[in-house]
């Protein structure tokens, strides 16, 4: 086999697709560390005029293994956080990103006289809780105020449990729940610092790049079943897949032109209608996919399994409903109806 320090890379795209071929997906922490050795972790930053590029390598991620796929964009958004932060990562360290917030497991942080924080309290859904080095986590100051810190989880401090994750799917990404008891902590920003910045949006859309990823990767195996063996039916299947899934890429293609014009302005509307579209998209892929190749890949093709297993469990980070709700307000709020040509 050749080594991928072998090969002749035309792209930064083409350099980590062929780095992918060489991983195992059946462990995702040993695979973000060879990504992060490897040097292909640091992606452009959202908004800096390469945000297409970035979701290109996270839909390459998520093509390949989606449980990677989940490690891999929480340690690149830990990074653009940082970054946004003005505080540079030690490296290669490996990071992640847990700023869920169920009411049953929340993290008090209290400042100290140096100003460091100290965490008390459980965060849940830490997927890769046992693999990673550092976290950014969303936490609650004294005043009741959403604060952000970063944490280096190998400490007395940090307990890493085996509750909360029983999923079949994305088994791999073991998002189990952390206790934290009196752990050192650093700040980031100020209160309010997370969700007030523009990137926590270009950070959710990130998040449907993954999903639009395993869904073309189950796109690819119906065309390449047609290929093989046409079929009337088939061919329909794989027609109403094109549509849905050009659909959303052109979303993609539009949101993150749109970004890199206006890094700065809210991306509110942008990032969940790419999120909703890839949603259903991947959903729609989901079901004539399943219908058209049948039993055989999902049994007896070891990836292919694998996504249709893990797929559906990501897509549930998506907000549904709540999400159409955001959007409907946003489209009565604005000047012009968002579909105009």
């Amino acid at each position: 086999m050749i080594s991928p320090s072998s090969r002749q890379f035309t792209s930064p795209l083409d350099s980590l697709r062929a780095h992918l071929v060489d991983l195992d997906i059946g462990d995702p922490g040993a695979a973000l560390s060879r990504l992060i050795n490897s040097d292909m972790a640091p992606l452009p930053l959202p908004g800096h005029g390469r945000t297409l590029d970035r979701w290109r390598a996270l839909a390459a991620v998520g093509a390949h293994d989606l449980s990677l796929a989940k490690l891999y964009e929480g340690h690149t958004d830990a990074l653009a956080i940082l970054a946004e932060a003005g505080v540079a990562q030690a490296r290669p360290s490996s990071w992640a990103t847990w700023c869920a917030e169920p009411p049953d497991a929340r993290l008090l942080a209290v400042e100290r006289p140096d100003g460091s924080l100290c965490l008390t309290g459980r965060k849940a859904w830490c997927s890769g809780a046992h693999v990673v080095s550092h976290a950014v986590v969303s936490c609650w100051n004294q005043a009741g105020e959403p604060v952000l810190a970063a944490v280096h989880l190998r400490q007395s401090g940090v307990k890493i449990t085996d509750q909360g994750w029983h999923a079949v799917g994305m088994r791999a990404t073991a998002s189990v729940d952390i206790d934290f008891d009196q752990a050192s902590a650093a700040p980031l920003g100020d209160p309010g610092f997370y969700v007030g910045r523009a990137g926590f949006w270009h950070g959710g859309a990130g998040v449907a790049a993954c999903w639009f990823g395993a869904a073309t990767r189950l796109a690819e195996a119906l065309r390449e079943r047609v290929a093989a063996r046409p079929d009337p039916h088939r061919l329909a299947q794989l027609g109403a897949v094109t549509v849905a899934l050009q659909g959303a890429g052109a979303l993609m293609r539009e949101t993150a032109a749109a970004i890199d014009r206006a890094p700065d302005a809210s991306a509110m509307l942008g990032a969940l209608s790419v999120r909703l579209s890839v949603e259903a998209a991947a959903t729609h892929t989901l079901d004539l996919a399943g219908r058209a190749l049948g039993a055989g890949p999902l049994c007896k093709d070891r990836q292919i399994a694998r996504l249709f297993a893990d797929l559906p469990v990501y897509l549930r980070q998506s907000h549904a409903e709540r999400d159409q709700e955001a959007v409907g307000e946003l489209a009565v709020a604005g000047e012009r109806a968002p579909w105009t040509l």
